[in-house]
């Protein structure tokens, strides 16, 4: 997969080592996918396990979707963001609709607390699709911080949230530092007008002041969207709809994405003049692994197993208690 930066079973069937037709290689390939007992609990465990933190985690849920034929495919993830970096960790796939119910995304918060504590997640980031009054009380009840987006029609004490602070300029802040009734529970409120004009509305269960810092980091799963798609991994070209074959895909390309980061964050990398990086920590690893790989095919091993040694030494320094398991 890393090679062939691509996930259809062809792709991936001529470059599986061996002299088999590439008939059988796709047989084998299929194989894999119907039968191995990869399992996204295990993965999320090994994710946490390669990216050591000493304190608390910063959440991200949102939806991502692709065409498959006329069958639109939704998932619903959830990302942690490590050195900067959004990484997949749990996900949901989700009805042809689209929309995540109260149930689905409980239990994507369950998984998420079988492998942490509700003390150990900073805060959960989410768009204005994820809301309402039991998604909200239901985070609260646990425990969880959270900062979330409002529409511009959800009432803030009875008045709509587009009516508080009518004056407010491009860039400027408002705030409610005070709990406020919101879908009916207690939250402080934080809003601001983009470059572009449009109002953005944040509410959570942390200072107001922190409200809009923290939803800015919401972009960064957006960025890990891409990089499965059409800037990696082009996730959407693969012809899989079953549940099962799905998930054992989603698991490869975390793994695959996780490997990526861990090597990118070591490679040096060109700052442009406007003060950002020229390539992303997932692009320089990918590009690093690739050439590792080919070199590996040339009968010259010794880069691809010191990439393999660098990213899961980790393994060998966190302890386990500190992903709760």
């Amino acid at each position: 997969m890393l090679q062939a930066k691509d996930v259809r079973h062809a792709e991936l069937a001529q470059r599986l080592p061996g002299g088999a037709k590439i008939e059988s290689a796709v047989r084998r390939v299929e194989r894999f996918f119907d039968r191995h007992p990869l399992d996204q609990q295990d993965t999320a465990r090994l994710v946490l396990r390669l990216l050591p933190d000493t304190g608390p985690r910063t959440f991200l849920l949102d939806r991502t979707n692709w065409q498959l034929g006329n069958q639109h495919v939704n998932v619903l993830v959830l990302a942690v963001v490590w050195r900067g970096v959004a990484v997949p960790l749990l996900f949901e796939l989700l009805p042809h609709g689209g929309s995540s119910d109260q149930l689905t995304r409980q239990t994507l918060l369950d998984d998420a607390l079988t492998l942490l504590t509700a003390q150990q997640v900073e805060v959960l980031i989410a768009d204005r699709e994820f809301i309402g009054h039991d998604w909200l009380d239901d985070l609260l009840t646990r425990g969880v911080h959270c900062c979330i987006r409002l529409r511009n029609n959800t009432l803030l004490d009875d008045l709509p949230a587009s009516q508080w602070w009518p004056n407010l300029g491009v860039g400027e802040r408002g705030l409610i530092t005070h709990d406020v009734e919101v879908h009916g529970l207690p939250l402080q409120v934080a809003a601001t007008i983009g470059q572009d004009g449009e109002r953005v509305i944040v509410a959570g269960n942390v200072p107001a002041a922190r409200l809009l810092a923290l939803y800015r980091k919401r972009w960064k799963i957006e960025c890990l969207f891409r990089h499965l798609k059409s800037k990696g991994f082009r996730l959407e070209n693969t012809h899989m709809a079953l549940h099962d074959h799905l998930e054992r895909l989603l698991c490869l390309l975390t793994l695959a994405f996780v490997w990526s980061v861990v090597i990118g964050l070591e490679e040096p990398a060109r700052i442009k003049g406007h003060g950002r990086a020229a390539w992303s920590a997932f692009t320089l690893g990918l590009r690093r692994l690739v050439q590792a790989f080919t070199r590996a095919a040339s009968g010259l091993p010794e880069t691809l197993l010191a990439l393999i040694t660098q990213a899961f030494a980790s393994l060998h320094t966190v302890k386990s208690e500190s992903v709760g398991y």
